[in-house]
């Protein structure tokens, strides 16, 4: 069990601040499958599914715990949306946009281009674009491809990129960003430091 720090505390320390204190949190969220923070520490995101429209506003974590019963409808919204088949999504994959969100600021839903991907989805996906990964994340609920209203996803990508725990892919002209919770390593259109 490994404990981090209140990661709300830490947006008072200022932008640098914050980012050194993201990059060492996000090392821990890579190699720690459940992560507690301070007692009164709540996590909340809201999604907006690009191909459903439905709409989520979850806080997945409080009280130091994961909620088990949010985490269920968070994977039923990031459901694969082409087959309908729900898999868990790894709560490091909300931590990661939650850390996001929080060195940004605003309360902005995440738009969901994609999450969760069946293997006959990612198959398919595969065999129509050298892009899709044979063995992507996105079937083992390990990653997201997202957007976020008023936040250039360039910006997103570089924030995400500096969190130093996962993937990271940017797509400028398709206007996402691929996160994960697999190694470090980043992909995609360059991105301006």
């Amino acid at each position: 069990m490994v404990r981090t720090p209140n990661l709300l505390a830490d947006v008072a320390l200022g932008r640098r601040g914050f980012l050194q204190k993201l990059a060492a949190v996000g090392v821990g969220l890579a190699a720690t499958p459940t992560v507690f923070a301070a007692g009164d520490e709540r996590r909340t995101l809201s999604f907006v599914h690009t191909h459903t429209g439905e709409h989520l506003t979850a806080e997945y974590y409080k009280q130091g715990a994961y909620s088990s019963a949010v985490l269920q409808q968070v994977n039923v919204l990031l459901r694969d949306f082409r087959d309908n088949t729900v898999h868990p999504i790894d709560p490091r994959v909300l931590d990661r946009l939650f850390l996001l969100q929080s060195v940004i600021g605003g309360s902005e839903p995440f738009q969901v281009i994609s999450a969760y991907r069946s293997p006959a989805t990612n198959a398919a996906l595969h065999e129509k674009s050298s892009g899709v990964a044979e063995h992507s994340l996105h079937m083992e609920g390990r990653a997201i491809d997202v957007r976020l209203a008023g936040v250039a996803t360039e910006r997103l990508a570089r924030l995400a990129i500096q969190q130093s725990s996962g993937g990271v892919g940017f797509y400028r002209v398709s206007d996402f960003v691929h996160v994960d919770t697999g190694r470090v390593r980043s992909w995609g259109d360059p991105v301006e430091a």
